[in-house]
């Protein structure tokens, strides 16, 4: 029988990963805003690094949700397995919620949870060129508009979207009405002309521009909160300008990923593909 030592010696010369090891804390405060206490989960794997990074928003609606993917492990909690797995260190953030606070507020505080983590790279051994955003439904809208409205302090390598409501515009022009959680992010009860505006700001659809870091938009065909053809739309004008993006189609995917491992079991290899493929490892 080899060695514990033998074996590692053989993993590295290889070239293959072992077994990933990680430290993880909870509710690190990453800020603080309106009285409020910002806090986030922290994944970090064991050695020197540097690690690339991917900072993950949950859904809910802007309304509710959690980091750590609450009690039914959803939102982007299907993602911190593979995530940890695959050698990436992960910091999954909270923000501050709709009606109470109202959009630009979850932005910024996005915003702060990337200057966060950029600030602490060398303590957590971080490839700060190596930095991706993910967010689920009301969070990938959140990330979406991050990588749009990036300053130097904010600028990260990659972007991957779940079921991005890319034009939150769509569904109250055909309604005519605002529903729950688009009321509670702008906090306005009328579809009226300062509505459609509040939203057009909020819309990623409205502010895509040659530049972008690469996107990667997963949605699947049986949303009924979000519909298919918004990530399908979004990835044409993201192509449009020169920004690569590529869609991953989940068939019969319906909202929130808990059920995707039933219909696209190998949806979360294929993510872990793509950032590694969009941010290699330097040699």
């Amino acid at each position: 029988m080899l060695s514990l030592r033998t074996l590692i010696l053989f993993g590295l010369a290889s070239g293959f990963a072992l077994s990933a090891r990680a430290a993880f804390q909870a509710d690190i405060e990453y800020g603080t805003a309106s009285g409020e206490s910002l806090k986030l989960d922290a994944s970090v794997p064991d050695g020197a690094g540097p690690w690339p990074v991917v900072i993950l928003v949950h859904g809910g609606g802007w309304t509710a949700g959690d980091k750590s993917g609450g009690p039914k492990k959803g939102y982007m909690a299907p993602m911190h397995e593979p995530l940890t797995k695959a050698g990436f260190a992960w910091f999954s953030i909270n923000y501050r919620l709709a009606p109470k606070y109202h959009y630009p507020a979850q932005l910024e505080d996005l915003q702060t949870a990337i200057r966060w983590v950029k600030a602490h790279a060398a303590q957590y051994h971080l490839d700060l060129t190596r930095i991706a955003l993910s967010g689920e439904s009301a969070g990938s809208q959140m990330v979406a508009m991050a990588a749009m409205q990036a300053d130097d302090s904010t600028r990260v390598a990659a972007v991957i979207p779940f079921y991005l409501p890319a034009d939150l515009l769509e569904d109250p022009i055909k309604t005519g009405t605002l529903n729950p959680s688009r009321s509670a992010l702008i906090g306005r009860t009328a579809f009226d002309d300062e509505a459609r505006t509040q939203l057009r700001a909020a819309s990623p659809m409205y502010f895509v521009k040659a530049g972008l870091p690469p996107f990667l938009l997963l949605h699947g065909t049986a949303d009924q909160n979000v519909p298919y053809h918004q990530s399908v739309d979004m990835q044409a004008k993201l192509r449009a300008v020169g920004v690569p993006c590529e869609l991953i189609t989940i068939p019969g995917g319906v909202h929130g990923m808990l059920t995707w491992d039933t219909v696209a079991p190998d949806y979360k290899e294929r993510v872990i593909a793509w950032l590694e493929k969009t941010m290699p490892a330097k040699k």
